[in-house]
């Protein structure tokens, strides 16, 4: 089969089409025929350094949507033509840049019908992020003010939505020509992060999402009312902050996204029912794997960026 894989570290260029053998699928594991692999700035990190995945070669990409075409022994949630989606195997990578992949059976969701396989693609990973810090980590409650980062972004603009689903009051930090994409999506309040100091607009706030890093963290806390939580998720080294915000009376912590069959049932549930609608910025095919890590490296996506792949 034809995947992307890199021999070394570096810039998009790195990224090649190689032919490697199609996998098995062993015990409890599914093979599936990727239709599209969903793009996220961990993929990027990951090429430029390694990250997680350990040393060359590696090959990318957690998001997967496609068909199931065979099943390991002991699989009894899902057979040959059943349409899946998810993020097998995080934090380590899964190759979903490829015409198929192996997945654990219980890291995939069925795909909802309504949604194509570009869309469910783009959800897996930055849906999960967002559920996972806003429901199972912040315990976001109806009428809490909550305020996101980047929120036209890939995780920022399913936050968004996420909060709004809990019934949470929502705040979105972008830019002046994405402020009407973030509104629509349902945030009460829209912060020009370029023009106006959003740690002296927002207050009051019981939750921040921090998909940014850098003085975002810091300064997120001057928002935070007492008991407030800022949840960090670009960088380990975030966690410095927990020590300051409990001098202040708050919560800091540092997530990593996993996988995560309950919360993928939940954000195929929203997704069904047109509460949870991802934006598709850029859709490409496998081969282009380079030009997409190029275009999200500019950090001026609005939603998320998609490879197709025809086996």
């Amino acid at each position: 089969m034809r995947a992307i894989g890199q021999d070394s570290f570096g810039e998009p260029d790195v990224l090649k089409i190689i032919e490697v053998p199609r996998p098995v699928p062993g015990p409890a594991e599914v093979l599936v025929r990727v239709c599209a692999a969903g793009v996220n700035p961990t993929d990027w990190w990951h090429r430029a350094t390694g990250g997680l995945a350990g040393d060359v070669p590696i090959r990318l990409g957690w998001d997967v949507s496609g068909v199931v075409e065979a099943a390991g022994p002991g699989v009894t949630l899902f057979g040959p033509g059943d349409e899946v989606f998810g993020m097998p195997r995080q934090p380590a990578p899964a190759g979903t840049y490829a015409e198929y992949v192996v997945s654990p059976a219980r890291h995939l969701t069925a795909k909802p019908p309504g949604l194509s396989h570009v869309e469910a693609a783009a959800l897996p990973l930055a849906a999960l992020t967002a559920w996972q810090a806003l429901v199972d980590t912040a315990d976001v409650r109806p009428g809490q003010r909550v305020l996101i980062h980047a929120a036209a972004g890939g995780v920022g603009h399913l936050a968004v939505q996420i909060a709004k689903a809990r019934g949470a009051h929502v705040i979105g930090t972008a830019r002046a020509t994405n402020h009407d994409f973030v509104r629509g999506l349902g945030a009460d309040e829209v912060i020009d992060y370029t023009r106006t100091d959003f740690a002296t607009t927002a207050r009051d706030v019981d939750v921040v999402i921090d998909t940014i890093g850098g003085d975002y963290g810091p300064r997120s806390l001057n928002t935070l009312r007492p008991g407030g939580i800022l949840v960090s998720l670009s960088s380990p080294a975030e966690a410095h902050l927990a020590a300051e915000a409990r001098a202040l009376g708050l919560r800091s912590t540092f997530m990593i996204t996993e996988a995560d069959q309950a919360g993928m049932k939940e954000i195929a549930s929203l997704a069904a029912s047109g509460r949870l609608r991802v934006r598709i910025d850029t859709v490409l095919p496998l081969e282009r794997a380079a030009k997409a890590h190029q275009i999200g490296e500019t950090g001026r996506t609005a939603g998320k960026i998609v490879l197709t792949v025809s086996a």
